[in-house]
């Protein structure tokens, strides 16, 4: 196994619990195979020795910026039988954790300690995102599509591409699509119809989850990221506990919040600018057996009328996608995040509750309670902090790795 030596900087980095080292603070990379296991080394001391030896085994990158993702602390002679016990692990943690749903991340990339590997189950179907090169290696895409398929028992293993990733890690050019069952060529079917090499796959046909008693329907190949907001799964039940009276979801998407909402309370909206999702979300309404206005708006705007017009309500619901993407970022989403509670909380009418989310890991939670502080007093509101709560349990954060605690939601009751 090569070696290579790493910065004190990052030497620290890794001694404290994270598992990342950036293609500055590495040395002695020259010549490693895309994707390869490395021996990681602290950096030479005055003597000429390392300082304090050896700090465990990498996956290298040969493109990303994060050069190295530590796999363990200790020698790995061979990457396979690891990859296959801890993606039993990670099934196993979700046996024993995850209940009331059929659709929860099965493997969490860094949080199960699989770094670069993304898996959610929805129902029959599998979905997958791969975002390193070791992952995206022959040899552990056969591991983990085997693992899954014998675990799982899955109608079909769908991998998503996420031409970002795709174009940072240098992988293969791959199309999004089914990668197990594997598609047959065959003849024409006097029967079907179906042209030779078309076989229908189980890929084509959308499947039905449910979580919290809420059943949604599922694009397999259509939406964001892997499809749904699964992270959100334990927040939603949470918000319709307290939730009541006239609602607004804002940034609804497929109607999450929207339609645990529409359990408590008499009269909910839901708002997003995607014309799409709304439509998605008004068929899991009719799904559900219930009734949602569904507006297709900018969020800002229509937040800035509905308050200058003294609109009111006594839950709301803002979850906003991630506004910080950088640290450099931070300031501007601060001031968005600010911005949106503060209209808001002046639409709250007494003893209302308001749910607000970032999924912003540069935005900290208490980043975001600061923020709604400074938002309480410009709309002379007071807030009492209900619940602060993070990403469901099938999303783990690992101390040490901060990255992995990304989401933060807060419930909060208004005066």
């Amino acid at each position: 196994m090569p070696g290579v030596r790493i910065s004190r900087r990052a030497a620290e980095r890794i001694r404290g619990g994270h598992v990342w080292v950036y293609r500055s603070d590495v040395a002695g990379a020259e010549g490693i195979a895309r994707g390869a296991m490395v021996a990681v080394h602290g950096p030479r001391g005055r003597a000429g020795e390392a300082e304090r030896g050896f700090l465990g085994t990498a996956l290298y990158s040969s493109s990303s910026e994060i050069a190295l993702r530590m796999i363990s602390r200790g020698r790995i002679d061979r990457l396979e039988p690891l990859v296959r016990e801890r993606v039993r692990d990670a099934i196993a943690y979700r046996e024993r954790f995850v209940e009331s749903t059929n659709a929860y991340r099965v493997i969490f990339s860094e949080g199960d300690f699989l770094p670069g590997l993304i898996v959610d189950r929805y129902n029959d179907i599998v979905s997958v995102q791969v975002l390193t090169q070791a992952m995206d290696s022959d040899p552990m895409r056969g591991i983990w599509i085997s693992e899954l398929q014998a675990a799982l028992r899955p109608a079909a293993i769908v991998e998503r591409v996420d031409r970002r990733v795709q174009r940072l890690e240098q992988l293969p050019e791959r199309e999004s699509g089914v990668v197990w069952p594997q598609a047959r060529s065959s003849g024409p079917d006097r029967d079907s119809g179906e042209a030779a090499g078309q076989e229908p796959g189980p890929g084509r046909v959308a499947t039905e989850i449910q979580m919290n008693g809420v059943r949604f329907l599922y694009d397999p190949l259509g939406g964001q990221k892997t499809g749904f907001f699964l992270d959100q799964r334990e927040n939603y039940a949470r918000a319709a506990r307290y939730a009541r009276g006239e609602a607004l979801d804002v940034f609804c998407y497929q109607g999450g919040f929207a339609l645990h909402l529409a359990r408590a309370c008499e009269k909910v909206t839901g708002v997003d600018s995607s014309r799409q999702a709304l439509e998605i979300a008004d068929a899991n309404a009719r799904l559900n057996g219930k009734e949602v206005d569904w507006i297709e708006a900018n969020a800002f705007d229509l937040l800035r009328d509905y308050s200058d017009a003294g609109r009111k309500y006594d839950s709301i619901v803002v979850d906003p996608p991630a506004f910080a993407k950088s640290r450099h970022d931070l300031p501007m989403a601060l001031r968005g995040y600010k911005e949106l509670n503060l209209r808001a909380l002046k639409m709250l009418r007494p003893g209302g509750t308001l749910v607000t989310c970032s999924c912003s890991y540069h935005a900290s939670s208490g980043d975001l309670l600061e923020t709604l502080a400074a938002a309480a007093v410009d709309s002379r509101r007071i807030l009492r902090v209900l619940e602060n709560r993070g990403a469901a349990k099938d999303h783990p954060s690992v101390p040490g790795i901060p990255e992995t605690a990304y989401l933060n939601c807060l419930i909060l009751l208004v005066s």
